[in-house]
C-alpha cells in the first residue's frame, strides 16, 4: 500500500491485517491459493518470479509460494503490513524464496531497482495510493517482457462511489467507539442480507457468521477494510482496460462486478519482442 498525500487521513491497513492473521487457518490459505491459481489459470508457478505489490497480510505471497513460485518479493508502504508478511513467512513460508520489503508503487526509481517479474500481483491496492493514475503507470515497470499482471480496482459507480468516499473519510476521522459502531452496523446488515438471500434460495444457513469469504478472507476484516479504505479512487473497468491496452497489454481474463466491489483484470504484456 502506498502512502497517501500527507493532508489526507489514511486508514491503518496493517493494523487490520494483524487481526486477520490472528484467525488465519489452513483452510483460508488453501482458499487463497486456489483463488490465485484459478484467476491466473495456472496451477504451477515453478518457473515464475512473483511480485506482490502492496502485500497487506502477505497471504497471496504465501499462496504464490504454495503454487511453486521460484522467488516471491512482497512489498508494502505500511510498516504493520510488512510485519504481517514477515510473521506469515516465519510461520508458513520459505525465507530462502520469499523477500519482504518496505516500498511504494509511487516511487518509480525504487520500483525499477526491483528488476522484472513473470507475474506482478496487486489486488485492491492501487486505488488506495492517493494517486491512481501514477500507480497504474508505475505498475507496469516490474513486468517482465511477455509477463502477466493481475490487478483489482474498485468499481466506479458514480454518485454512489462519491458518497462512499465521504463515508470513508468520516470513518477515519471518527473516534474509535464510533468506528466500532459503524463497522458493527455494516457487518450486521451484510449478515442479514446474506441470511435472507440464502433463505430465499433454500441454501444452508450454517456458517454465515464464521464462513471465510472468497479468496480466504474474513467477513469482519473485509467490512473494516471497506469502511476504512481511504484514500479511495475507484475506476470504470473500461477505463482500466484502455490504459493498459494503450501500453501494449492484452486483457486475458477478467471478472467484473455490478456493485461496489473490485473488478479483476489479468493482462499479458504483448511487447516481448519489441522492447
Amino acid at each position: 500500500m502506498t502512502r497517501p498525500p500527507a493532508n489526507r487521513q489514511a486508514f491503518a491497513f496493517g493494523r487490520n491485517w494483524k487481526r486477520f492473521l490472528d484467525t488465519l487457518d489452513t483452510g483460508q490459505i488453501r482458499s487463497a491459493t486456489e483463488s490465485l491459481s484459478s484467476m491466473l489459470a495456472i496451477e504451477d508457478l515453478s518457473t515464475s518470479r512473483f511480485l506482490d505489490a502492496g502485500c497487506g497480510s502477505g497471504l497471496f505471497s504465501l499462496a504464490a509460494l504454495r503454487l511453486g513460485a521460484t522467488e516471491v518479493v512482497s512489498f508494502d508502504i505500511d510498516p504493520e503490513s510488512v510485519e504481517c508478511a514477515e510473521r506469515l513467512r516465519s510461520q508458513f513460508g520459505s525465507a530462502g524464496r520469499w523477500t519482504i520489503l518496505s516500498g511504494s508503487v509511487l516511487d518509480e526509481e525504487w520500483l525499477t531497482r526491483l528488476g522484472t517479474f513473470d507475474i506482478v500481483y496487486s489486488w485492491g491496492v492501487l486505488h488506495h495510493t492517493g494517486n491512481l493514475r501514477k500507480a497504474l503507470e508505475h505498475i507496469t515497470i516490474p513486468v517482465a517482457p511477455g509477463g502477466t499482471m493481475f490487478l483489482s480496482i474498485y468499481n466506479d459507480q458514480g454518485v454512489i462511489s462519491s458518497a462512499w468516499r465521504q463515508a470513508k473519510r468520516l470513518y477515519n476521522a471518527s473516534p474509535r467507539p464510533i468506528q466500532v459502531l459503524q463497522a458493527t452496523s455494516l457487518y450486521s446488515l451484510e449478515v442479514a442480507v446474506d441470511f435472507i438471500s440464502r433463505l430465499l434460495r433454500r441454501r444452508s444457513l450454517r456458517g454465515i457468521l464464521s464462513r471465510p469469504r472468497e479468496r480466504g478472507m474474513s467477513r469482519w476484516i473485509d467490512v473494516v477494510d471497506w469502511l476504512g479504505g481511504y484514500p479511495y479512487e475507484p475506476a470504470k473497468p473500461e477505463d482500466i482496460v484502455a490504459v493498459f491496452e494503450a501500453r501494449g497489454y492484452l486483457l486475458r481474463h477478467s471478472r467484473f462486478t455490478q456493485g461496489m466491489g473490485c473488478n479483476e483484470f489479468v493482462f499479458t504484456d504483448t511487447r516481448a519482442n519489441t522492447r
